[in-house]
């Protein structure tokens, strides 16, 4: 039954994507291009999603378990530090480049997508480039 449940709300949330343009790279790039030929659409996809976020936490918090009574880990790291400000700044700027953040190009893999093809290669290239840094490798090896 979880995994059922589970499965239906990752599927809700890719059709979700789809309908909205989430997946089609030319309408997010026209959304975030303010000083060209702007497409304020995808805004409301942005309002919608930190309503469901505010509210959705809120009540998230006040609870102990999930819904399937596995224990609720929620992160406390309120810090603002170096590494989430140049995360920050890679996402956005990946986004605003190729047109697609992490969810959506992971749903437009699905028609084939070929920039969700390459932005995913370059996001796993990344992920793995971050948890095994070459810095350890090369103090490792130097004499």
């Amino acid at each position: 039954m979880k995994n059922l449940l589970t499965f239906l709300a990752g599927l809700g949330f890719g059709i979700g994507l789809i309908i909205s343009g989430m997946t089609n790279p030319a309408k997010v790039i026209g959304f975030l291009d303010l000083f060209g030929q702007w497409d304020p659409s995808l805004m409301f996809v942005m309002m919608g999603a930190i309503f469901v976020t505010f509210f959705g936490f809120r009540f998230i918090e006040k609870k102990k378990t999930t819904y399937f009574e596995e224990p609720l880990h929620l992160s406390g790291k309120t810090h603002i530090n170096k590494d989430l400000i140049v995360g920050s700044v890679l996402f956005g700027a990946g986004w605003a480049i190729a047109g697609l953040c992490p969810g959506p190009a992971l749903v437009a893999l699905g028609s084939g997508n070929q920039k969700a093809i390459i932005f995913v290669v370059a996001m796993l290239a990344g992920m793995y480039i971050h948890d095994h840094p070459y810095k350890k490798t090369f103090s490792e090896n130097s004499v």
